[in-house]
């Protein structure tokens, strides 16, 4: 196991927000550089030790006593959090005081209290969103990026600047006494629909699908329902869609690593469990009144897991889905989307004159399954050299091997 890779995004989110309570989030420099330094260390002793039975005990005991080393060095030229107050004057207070910050039984208190922090109402909701992806989730800039479809210089700037807005409050957000949790609530959810959505589809260099991502978005919006304040509709529905989707991660890839699309994926293989529990998440977002696009999406994903087989699928129904979802939430995507979903139910003609009216569609000029939609449409109808065009210019916006190669096989079946 690589802990610059899979651990980091596993374990940094949980370590920067456990060792920012006890530094105090204006010191949230300081805790990513002593979560920098217990990764570094991990590399240093596992390779030649091995990687430990419990790696994230490991990384939690070498991070909580680099804290300690830097809170009795420190102490007197720089202010802490005010949790621990008169406690650092003293080694027979300051050692028990970190340990119950750091205890496992604050951890989810921990990650809950960073994640409504970075949701800070002086910050736009996108800054917001950033501040979660890079901080808790464990997002490099460039991935952050890749999520707001966003260059990397940008949005490296817009962090450093949510960072310092975050630095000038001493206190991490109280979710004992959450005055303004519904305030902050919709870009927790903004946050957690991003990071699964860049695990399930995104624009990684490397892979088309990283699992771990969804599962660490899960993991995240089940903390997120384990707390009273947190148990709304909205919640409940984006769980919903999270658990719908990734029942079908099993055939998104073959075993050669390459993409298959929905029509053709082997149905058995889907995840039963994650798609009852996402049927159970979806009837509890259906005890409230409000309707958002989380409500559609999962809604939209329950009708394919409904279908046993593609040709089962009911496309007037998701046509009539994605009508709601364009008036809640429109966007070019979700018209592609739609489009797609209209050449389905009355033929690709239909289809390619929905795509060709579709607003701002030039917002889609990098977006590489618009040219391979207008492909698959085009290969329907029998144009093939004209889907063959489309293929072409979709695979020079191919995002990673995965897409290439899926592209590819496209592309070569038009001489078919």
């Amino acid at each position: 196991m690589d802990p610059s890779e899979h651990l980091f995004r596993r374990e940094s989110g949980r370590l920067v927000a456990a060792l920012t309570r006890v530094f105090g989030v204006h010191n949230l420099a300081l805790a990513e550089d002593v979560v920098q330094h217990a990764f570094c260390r991990a590399m240093e002793v596992w390779k030649f030790r091995g990687v430990p039975e419990n790696p994230s005990a490991w990384l939690m005991a070498t991070a909580k006593n680099r804290a300690l080393d830097v809170l009795r060095r420190q102490h007197a030229a720089r202010s802490f959090a005010p949790e621990l107050g008169r406690l650092l004057d003293s080694e027979w207070t300051l050692a028990p005081a970190v340990e119950e910050l750091l205890a496992p039984n604050a951890l989810k208190d921990n990650l809950l209290r960073m994640m409504f922090s970075c949701c800070h109402p002086a910050l736009a909701q996108e800054s917001q969103v950033a501040l979660i992806l890079n901080i808790l989730c464990g997002f490099s800039v460039s991935e952050v990026g890749s999520a707001f479809v966003s260059g990397h210089a940008a949005i490296e700037k817009r962090i450093q600047r949510a960072k310092k807005v975050l630095a000038q409050s001493k206190h991490l957000f109280d979710v004992a006494l959450p005055s303004d949790f519904s305030a902050r609530l919709p870009a927790v959810h903004r946050a957690l629909y991003l990071l699964f959505n860049e695990g399930y589809h995104g624009a990684s260099a490397a892979h088309a699908v990283r699992i771990e991502l969804c599962r660490e978005a899960i993991r995240l919006v089940t903390i997120l329902l384990e707390h009273p304040a947190g148990t709304t509709s909205k919640s409940y529905a984006l769980s919903a869609l999270m658990h719908l989707n990734a029942a079908r991660l099993p055939a998104r890839v073959d075993g050669a690593g390459n993409l298959i699309t929905l029509f053709h994926q082997d149905r058995s293989l889907w995840n039963r469990e994650l798609m009852l529990e996402g049927f159970r998440f979806l009837e509890l977002s259906a005890t409230g009144h409000e309707v958002t696009e989380y409500h559609i999406e999962a809604a939209i994903a329950a009708a394919h897991s409904t279908a046993l087989r593609a040709e089962d699928t009911d496309w007037k129904v998701i046509v009539a889905l994605y009508d709601t979802l364009m008036q809640i939430h429109p966007s070019p995507v979700v018209a592609l989307n739609r489009a797609i979903a209209v050449a389905q139910d009355q033929g690709p003609a239909r289809g390619i004159a929905e795509i060709e009216a579709i607003e701002d569609r030039d917002r889609l000029a990098d977006y590489p399954f618009y040219p391979a939609a207008l492909g698959e449409l085009e290969l329907r109808r029998g144009q093939r050299d004209l889907a063959r065009d489309h293929f072409q210019a979709a695979r020079s916006l191919a995002r990673n091997p995965m897409e290439r190669r899926f592209l590819d096989q496209r592309i070569g079946a038009c001489s078919k």
